[in-house]
């Protein structure tokens, strides 16, 4: 199967498949001669532009057991999972299960989320696999190249203040920096996933073939709203944990979950 496309707002698919002080001891004389090694020190310590490095961006990938162009797009989703600048997850949709093989991971809120970003974007584009990055963009969900363009373009739309998730004893703490930026506001969220999922798929386009996902979304919770200034928030592992999840993702995104908008912040914790 090529990529598989169809245009909203149809609601079903069509069945085109396509430290301390130091004192240096200097006298002026030695200071100056000595300028270029203390500018070097100087950059080496001072943090910089690399706080920008706390600002993770976001790939949701859209995929399908019932699709064969999908596992190259799953495979690569897996390597972008290693990256500490991203944080990636899996949203499988059950459009496809008429064709034969009936997703064991898709959720109709997966379907209806992708959707709404469409309808956001004005392209009304649904595809199989595609790659929503930062809440703005989407691109072919097996090319990391343009995966790697969309981050780059949406930075100035998204990713405005740094998030931070921690996990410790029963609890998750989410943690969200002020923004800079005036009138800002957002949604947070809270996934529960699973890091790698096995799955032996018996009919369908990818008959015979076990296909890994990862982290793959099991559960999405809204935790509370932020206004741009710096908060956090809390929530019972008990309110996520179901089988199989092993890891958690926290969003702030604009709009709301029939309108999103773009990602605000984002953050990764592993729970086991």
């Amino acid at each position: 199967m090529s990529l598989l496309r169809f245009t909203l707002p149809a609601l079903r698919p069509t069945a085109q498949k396509t430290g301390k002080a130091i004192d240096v001891g200097y006298r002026p004389s030695q200071l100056f001669s000595r300028l270029p090694l203390l500018c070097a020190a100087w950059l080496a310590l001072s943090p910089g532009p690399a706080a920008a490095a706390d600002v993770r961006a976001v790939v949701e990938l859209f995929t399908s057991q019932g699709c064969s162009s999908c596992p190259p797009a799953d495979k690569l989703l897996g390597e972008l999972a290693k990256d500490p600048s991203l944080v990636v997850m899996t949203l499988p949709v059950d459009y496809w299960d008429y064709l034969g093989w009936k997703d064991t991971l898709a959720n109709a809120r997966y379907s209806a989320r992708q959707r709404a970003y469409a309808r956001e974007r004005g392209d009304r584009e649904v595809a199989t696999p595609q790659a929503v990055v930062n809440g703005v963009a989407a691109v072919v969900g097996s090319d990391k190249a343009a995966i790697e363009r969309a981050i780059a373009q949406t930075r100035s739309k998204a990713l405005i203040a740094p998030l931070s998730i921690t996990a410790a004893g029963d609890k998750l703490t989410i943690n969200m920096a002020a923004s800079e930026h005036d009138h800002v506001r957002g949604e947070v969220w809270l996934c529960a996933m699973s890091k790698a999922v096995p799955v032996n798929i018996g009919r369908g386009e990818n008959n015979g073939r076990q296909i890994t996902y990862y982290n793959v979304s099991r559960r999405w919770l809204k935790v509370g709203d932020w206004n741009g200034k710096a908060a956090n928030w809390t929530v019972s592992l008990a309110d996520i944990k179901a089988e199989g999840v092993d890891a958690a993702a926290a969003i702030v995104q604009s709009g709301n979950s029939e309108n999103p908008g773009a990602i605000l912040g984002a953050g990764f914790a592993s729970l086991r």
